[in-house]
């Protein structure tokens, strides 16, 4: 399904041939080799020609064209001719070897320091008694002038003045993607505007392909215009096809399901307690979304133990009262049974059944659940991962509910809609990942907050310490342990690596296990499901006194006695992920206390995120930080993170200019498809051409997921 068809003609317009050898594999460029074109796509980000032209350059090398060393400017890069006098090999200290060519340029001597090459390479490449062109940084050393591994050139015009210099990886060289990039600017077409020429002639805007080429082969500094106005076409592809899908939303048919609350209220007498102000609020919310006739998809945020479960199996109940099924889909089993105890005493009151679906329920019992499923016996099923796979049925899915929904990408909570017809989608956080964030301030998403802590919730006391202060904390531990608490200590390795310099559990486990012998426990993703369901059950019951995990334990895990939530190497972790941490102590009756404890040479934007979570414990607060931080992701993607429009104007680094560009894409986006809806106008016709290049055009299902 096409962005584009948002109603009508979904094709291309004339001319869109032009785009073929863009959306084509780097690997097709003349010139370029299979490895080569493998590296290049992984630096550029993408395997398409498109890909690569819009692999931006970090900086510029300028280079000043002189005819001796003499007229070098301190730290600046020159350009200049030379003739070849002598080669003579040598090593370094290190071993490394070099050959030293002796050149004369002007008048004056030269010494050229080729690091790294053979005497027979200086040879072919410098022939003695000819003139080669020499780019680089020239000094004054021992009375001698220098150059260290120059470019080298046969020609005046084989080295540019201005040479961009683009990220690299693995083994790439920049002589390779310069190759590629000439090979790619060869067939860039000149494409029929999209932009509003108003708007082009105010900010003095190139058009598109003149813009690439005056970034990726200038022939002076580029300067801001032709950087932003590729940024600005990014962020109006992104506009616009977010326009055609609101507007496709708006009538997005979908089912009513009524209730007569018979069920509800059996489950809510069973409960105990009356739902508070906030969950009475949701639940209200929900119910009228299903009783319309549009498909739903709403958010309902509240933080760790705010009651969000509850609020679930009132809509899932609903569901059952109009005589469909309801699925609920948790990250890990051990959450989805944590639900499953709830469900349980609550559904049993309703006389509902309601079932488990997990990779390790097997044999009889799967069986069993599939058939109730199929034949719609089993009105509401609580899972994972499994109940979007192949082989499962749904006899009417009517409602699908996603608890911590930033531990699944896009496609999967897709997939788990798509075992049903018209499904209402209720996701459920208690930190709203960027992308999901992103919808929501744009109006895709209908939000339900439950705000508050619930009763009798402890308040916990955030700080932030260095690494360098382990010994103290670990003391301050052991007395914790002798006053009978509880801790968790987080890393995020399992194991350790010589190419990873994070904190691995198996080693931090071995330490604290030798100075608290027996009173360790260990927890992460690689233990049988047995073991580490045993570790867990140690810590609950207190037979262990601290935990060492991974971020298993970020969910569905529910100890009261836990007081001290200590995360290692904290500013590698998402701001998502450290508050859901933070929310497994503070559930009992004692005062909980979580550290972050960061390591050594904490950048500026690494302390700041750490400040967020020590200065507030509100989750769409920490969200919105999130946002600014790491940005939104691709709203009509799959990405979770990530900036709409970063790799061509970074808003970290210019916010009001981004906010700028994004507000004006907004605007633009909503006049042109209140004019054109259709995109049959010559601008609506090339404005088909912008989605196609930013991807946009196969992108209209996945907002449907949240």
């Amino acid at each position: 399904m096409g962005i584009v068809s948002a109603r009508p003609d979904t094709s291309l317009p004339q001319g869109a041939d032009a785009l073929a050898a863009l959306l084509a594999p780097i690997a097709d460029l003349k010139g370029v080799k299979e490895a080569e074109a493998r590296l290049v796509a992984k630096a550029a980000g993408g395997p398409r020609v498109l890909d690569l032209l819009l692999h931006l350059p970090e900086r510029y090398l300028l280079r000043r064209r002189i005819d001796r060393p003499s007229q070098a400017l301190p730290d600046a890069e020159a350009l200049m001719p030379v003739l070849i006098g002598s080669h003579r090999p040598g090593r370094t200290g290190q071993g490394r070897p070099y050959v030293r060519t002796r050149c004369e340029a002007g008048g004056e001597s030269l010494t050229a320091f080729l690091m790294n090459w053979q005497k027979p390479w200086a040879e072919k490449a410098l022939p003695v008694g000819a003139t080669r062109w020499l780019a680089g940084a020239v000094k004054h050393e021992d009375d001698d002038w220098v150059i260290v591994n120059p470019q080298v050139s046969a020609r005046d015009d084989g080295i540019p003045l201005v040479q961009p210099v683009w990220p690299l990886t693995g083994t790439l060289t920049s002589p390779q993607v310069t190759r590629a990039m000439a090979s790619a600017l060869a067939l860039l077409p000149d494409l029929p505007e999209w932009q509003d020429a108003p708007l082009l002639r105010r900010e003095g805007w190139p058009g598109f392909s003149p813009a690439l080429r005056a970034i990726q082969a200038p022939q002076a500094e580029p300067g801001a215009p032709p950087r932003k106005r590729l940024a600005y076409d990014e962020l109006l592809a992104g506009q616009v096809a977010l326009g055609l899908v609101r507007r496709r939303s708006r009538d997005r048919p979908g089912r009513v399901l009524h209730g007569d609350g018979a069920l509800r209220d059996r489950a809510l007498a069973a409960f105990g307690f009356p739902p508070t102000e906030a969950q009475r609020q949701a639940v209200a919310e929900i119910d009228a979304d299903l009783a319309a006739p549009r498909r739903m998809l709403r958010l309902l945020q509240g933080d760790v133990g705010a009651g969000k479960t509850l609020v679930a199996v009132m809509a899932m109940l609903r569901a059952a009262e109009a005589g469909a099924q309801a699925a609920l889909m948790a990250p890990t089993e051990l959450l989805a049974r944590q639900h499953l105890r709830t469900f349980e005493k609550l559904c049993a009151a309703a006389g509902v059944p309601v079932a488990l679906l997990t990779g390790s329920v097997k044999g009889r019992e799967r069986k069993r659940v599939l058939a109730g499923l199929a034949d719609g016996s089993i009105p509401l099923v609580l899972g994972t991962h499994a109940l979007f796979q192949e082989g499962v049925a749904f006899h009417d899915l009517g409602l699908a509910v996603v608890d911590e929904q930033h531990r699944f990408g896009v496609a999967q909570r897709l997939m788990l809609a798509e075992k049903g017809q018209a499904v209402d989608m209720l996701v459920m956080t208690a930190t709203p990942i960027p992308r999901t964030l992103l919808l929501t301030n744009w109006g895709e998403m209908a939000v339900s907050r439950i705000a508050g802590k619930p009763p009798g919730r402890q308040p916990i006391t955030t700080r932030v310490v260095s690494q360098d202060r382990l010994p103290d904390i670990v003391a301050r531990l052991g007395e914790a342990i002798a006053r009978e608490e509880r801790a968790y200590w987080v890393v995020r390795a399992i194991t350790g690596s010589e190419r990873d310099d994070s904190v691995a559990a198996e080693d931090r486990f071995a330490e604290l296990n030798a100075l608290f012998p027996g009173q360790v426990g260990l927890a992460h993703g690689m233990q049988d499901i047995a073991v580490r369901e045993a570790a867990l059950g140690d810590f609950a019951a207190g037979r262990t006194r601290i935990l060492v995990a991974t971020t298993v334990i970020e969910v569905g895990v529910d100890v009261p006695e836990a007081t001290i939530m200590l995360i290692e190497q904290a500013e590698r972790f998402g701001l998502a992920a450290l508050h859901q941490l933070r929310g497994r102590v503070g559930r009992g009756t004692k005062p909980s206390a979580c550290l972050l404890v960061h390591s050594p040479g904490l950048t500026e934007g690494e302390k700041r995120r750490l400040l967020v979570l020590r200065e507030s414990d509100d989750g769409f607060e920490i969200a919105e930080e999130d946002l600014r931080a790491r940005g939104g992701g691709d709203a009509l993607g799959a990405r979770q993170a990530g900036l709409p429009g970063a790799r061509l104007l970074d808003p970290r680094e210019d916010p009001e200019e981004y906010a700028r560009l994004v507000d004006i894409a907004h605007r633009d986006a909503e006049v042109l498809l209140e004019r054109d809806a259709a995109l049959a106008s010559p601008r609506g016709q090339a404005t088909r051409l912008l989605l196609a290049l930013f991807g946009h055009d196969l992108s209209m299902a996945p907002l449907d997921a949240g």
